[in-house]
């Protein structure tokens, strides 16, 4: 048997009947008309997050793919 921290199994996903009572706490405090509203508004922050995730991979893949700009000195001797 091994031996597991106290932090693991406090973070463990939660079984059937935990998600019941989650979804019956959810139900007593937003009510049945609210729900659709906060499913689409938790909707509409994953679909920001994912666009968001996206264009900053993008935005990396497309600097990687640049190539350096060499930038030349002209010295010009000043007579003293």
């Amino acid at each position: 048997m091994t031996h597991l921290p106290s932090t693991t199994l406090l973070f463990a996903m939660p079984g059937g009947s935990e998600w019941i009572l989650i979804v019956l706490i959810v139900l007593l405090m937003f009510g049945g008309k609210k729900i659709p509203d906060l499913m689409r508004g938790i909707g509409k922050g994953i679909r920001e997050f994912k666009e968001a995730k996206d264009q900053v991979g993008s935005e990396i893949e497309a600097g990687m793919q640049e190539t350096p700009v060499r930038k030349t000195e002209i010295v010009v001797p000043v007579k003293a």
